[in-house]
């Protein structure tokens, strides 16, 4: 006959044993939930990633500055980048990007680099099809563009042949419909050739040249800006190759950092009197997909009028 210290025990123990197995029935359903929630959420980012990487958007901005030509108020520019052909984006894609910028009509088209992905070489019959394509693309005023760190030399070739105006170190004074021009200044890629920043900036050494005119430099990576605006002042800068990351997370932002755009990887900045933007670009050269970043081309209208 037990004892009731025995009888004690015994019950403690089933006690114990019954609380253990709960616990462990606790863990386990708590463990599937988690494995639901995760499983759903790499659902829904593999959907939008898919999504996304297959749907340029159109970012609008307005630039408001008072050195702006009252000739060139209302005037659109569109900039784009990172076309990266032969890695996500082949010549569907570059017709679907052709029409996305001519609906807008823009005055003035800017591509700041990486043309033709790295690994890719691109067919005759390709370059020949690229070209045909990029030559579609319609302003009033003007194209223009400079390399990327993965440009080769058949980017002169296509953009040339596409009517581009290649600005490598070089500038351009732009006019609409006076005697009131805006600048544009083109710096070649920082990771390919050395830049030659003073010759870019030249026009600021002429005897007649406009210390308060509007000015635009364009560029891909973004890593030596603050050298650049150190020693002579931009308006508005647009850069590229960072892709913002081309993958993004909350709180966190943009995962993969390109050699060459490090410190610049988001898309807007400000520095001092300096509006700055960076293109997520049209490829996804790393990974093949996009996440929460889709791929853009960016659309200005610039103005020196108040905002009603």
């Amino acid at each position: 006959m037990s004892s009731r210290e025995e009888k004690n025990k015994k019950k403690q123990d089933e006690l114990e044993k019954t609380a253990k197995r709960e616990k462990r029935i606790k863990i386990i359903k708590l463990t599937i939930k988690i494995f639901i929630i995760v499983f759903i959420i790499l659902l829904i980012s593999l959907f939008y990633a898919d999504y996304s990487s297959k749907n340029i958007i159109v970012k609008e901005k307005r630039i408001r500055n008072e050195k702006i030509p009252t000739s060139m108020n209302g005037i659109k520019i569109i900039a784009f980048s990172d076309l990266d052909y032969g890695s996500t984006i082949f010549n569907n894609e570059v017709k679907k990007l052709v029409k996305i910028i001519n609906k807008r009509k823009p005055d003035i088209v800017i591509f700041t680099g990486n043309l033709i992905n790295k690994n890719y070489k691109i067919k005759t019959k390709e370059q020949e099809e690229l070209i045909k394509e990029l030559q579609q693309i319609n302003t009033t005023m003007g194209k223009y563009a400079i390399t990327g760190k993965n440009d080769k030399d058949n980017f002169n070739t296509i953009m040339n042949q596409s009517s581009f105006t290649i600005l490598n170190n070089e500038y351009d004074l732009i006019y609409n419909s006076d005697n009131n021009p805006i600048l544009i200044v083109g710096l070649s890629s920082l990771l390919k050739e050395k830049r030659d920043i003073d010759k870019a900036y030249s026009y600021f050494n002429e005897e007649t040249h406009n210390s308060n005119i509007y000015t635009i430099s364009i560029m891909s990576e973004t890593d030596d800006l603050d050298s650049i605006l150190s020693k002579y002042h931009s308006d508005l800068v647009l850069g590229g190759n960072s892709l913002n990351g081309e993958m993004r997370l909350p709180l966190i932002g943009g995962i993969i950092k390109e050699d060459g755009s490090k410190k610049y990887i988001d898309e807007y900045y400000k520095l001092n009197d300096t509006e700055i933007y960076i293109s997520s670009g049209i490829a996804s050269p790393n990974t093949g997909f996009r996440l929460f970043n889709r791929p853009s081309v960016n659309l200005f209208r610039i103005t020196n009028k108040m905002e009603k």
